[in-house]
């Protein structure tokens, strides 16, 4: 059987700190990896409270930095990036916040975006198929029902054909 080398708290400590410095880091992703080094649940509280302390972890600076990118580099809705925010066990607060960050602006823009590139590779579909398509789509990507309707709206009525 396979077996994994227990580290002493000491150098668990070492290890993760340079894995927090790399990149943010979310509190339950630091933790399960401090299980991983046959780490006991007294020594992985006490490291953590070390992180926090000595601002090697810090939740809300993750959920701004998480939200911030999926939406710059993948271009995901709010509803995605505060859904997987929720799965890597940040708190509501923090999501509040992070999603606050993304400009309305940028968001719409990137919103039409994404919908008219969508729309124009449908090119050759039925309108209803193109139009449902595009609305899937962009839910996939994470976007608010209401605000696909108004996009396709849009799109429509400027005959983007």
């Amino acid at each position: 059987m396979f077996s994994k080398k227990v580290l002493t708290p000491h150098q668990a400590l070492e290890k993760i700190k340079s894995f927090c410095a790399y990149q943010e880091r979310s509190h339950k992703e630091v933790t399960e990896k401090l299980y991983s080094y046959g780490l006991f649940s007294k020594d992985v509280e006490q490291i953590m409270a070390e992180l926090i302390e000595e601002n090697f972890l810090n939740e809300e600076r993750f959920a701004v930095a998480y939200a911030g990118g999926k939406f710059r580099v993948k271009q995901w809705g709010r509803q995605k990036i505060k859904y997987e925010l929720k799965q890597r066990g940040v708190s509501s607060f923090c999501i509040k916040l992070a999603l606050k960050e993304i400009e309305e602006t940028d968001y719409l823009s990137t919103l039409f975006s994404l919908a008219c590139k969508k729309w124009e590779s449908l090119i050759k579909e039925q309108f209803y198929s193109r139009q449902a398509k595009t609305s899937s789509y962009l839910v996939t990507k994470g976007y608010e029902q209401h605000l696909i309707i108004e996009v396709i709206e849009r799109l429509k009525k400027e005959g983007t054909d």
